[in-house]
């Protein structure tokens, strides 16, 4: 069996954590750039013309809580903290990966004339057809893995669902069978029902 690659999915929010951590990066770049420049006997003077650094420490030491008074601007700086921790703490929590297997085809045999392979959508198509014929199925959508196959299915009514995913369950096997598929697990979900037949659930 070939090694399986690992994917990741990106998102705006991933690349917004990538942009933060590289203008951190390019901060500290920055900052260890000034601090080799006062290293090798540049003037102060002339380091802090590019970098600013002494300029913001006096300001920043020089702080003193008279320097922010008043319960409005105390209000709005807490505030501005919490949206900001929020906000980046989320930020931080998209960048934590979330790697899928990559699909490959199924392969079916080989002969001298080479190998028979089929793509991983037709078998999930097969498997959606196949739950889609039952009556209590309102929609399928299915995923071929390495090993098995997932199949997520929305149910028309809220009433007997046990026997509808179990049925659904042996459609799909059947269905496979029926095509010369290879066997495999058959994982059938309920992801959701019509809502159009809410009063099923009085």
């Amino acid at each position: 069996m070939r090694r399986q690659r690992l994917r990741d999915r990106p998102s705006v929010l991933v690349l917004a954590g990538r942009l933060v951590a590289l203008l951190v990066g390019a901060a500290l770049v920055w900052y260890g750039l000034m601090t080799l420049l006062l290293a090798v006997k540049v003037k102060p003077a002339t380091v802090n013309s590019l970098s600013g650094y002494r300029t913001a420490y006096n300001w920043i030491s020089g702080l003193t809580p008279a320097d922010v008074g008043g319960s409005t601007t105390r209000a709005i700086i807490a505030g501005a903290g919490v949206v900001a921790f929020l906000l980046f703490g989320y930020i931080a929590v998209k960048q934590l990966p979330r790697p899928y297997l990559a699909r490959r085809d199924l392969p079916l045999g080989s002969d001298d004339r080479g190998e028979f392979r089929i793509e991983p959508r037709a078998v999930e198509r097969l498997a959606e057809i196949a739950a889609a014929r039952h009556p209590e199925v309102g929609g399928a959508r299915s995923r071929y893995s390495v090993d098995d196959l997932s199949v997520d299915l929305t149910v028309r009514r809220a009433r007997n669902v046990a026997a509808t995913l179990r049925e659904t369950q042996e459609r799909v096997a059947e269905a496979l069978a029926e095509h010369e598929l290879p066997t495999m697990p058959v994982n059938v979900t309920l992801t959701g029902y019509d809502r159009r037949d809410r009063r099923e659930l009085r």
